[in-house]
């Protein structure tokens, strides 16, 4: 017969198991990018640049082949008589689109806000 603590346990166990990845499959850090790889993903870059599309292909370098890509450039401007710093962001599509992986400082499933 159960004890009220192990009827805890196995609601935490069978918790943990729905909410995180399979330790199984996820030995190495870039593991997490292969569970994404055909999915939609997040990349944020050096110089206010950020992505979202498809994942085609990475490698060790996390240098990406993405698909359908829009890519968010963030400019800050100080204006010269208020001071006041001007935020502007241009957006383009692109098709497909070669990241470089020494540029990447963040990658993350597409549902990721910023």
């Amino acid at each position: 017969m159960a004890s009220a603590s192990d009827g805890g346990e196995d609601q935490a166990t069978l918790a943990n198991q729905q909410t995180n990845i399979d330790e199984s499959t996820v030995k190495e850090p870039l593991d997490l990018v292969r569970l994404s790889l055909d999915e939609r993903v997040y990349v944020k870059l050096r110089n206010d640049r950020e992505l979202r599309g498809k994942l085609h292909s990475y490698d060790q370098h996390l240098n990406m082949l993405l698909g359908e890509v829009e890519e968010i450039t963030t400019i800050r401007e100080i204006d010269e008589e208020t001071y006041e710093e001007i935020i502007k962001s241009n957006k383009r599509s692109v098709p497909y689109l070669f990241v470089r992986g020494d540029a990447v400082t963040l990658i993350s499933p597409h549902e990721i806000r910023s």
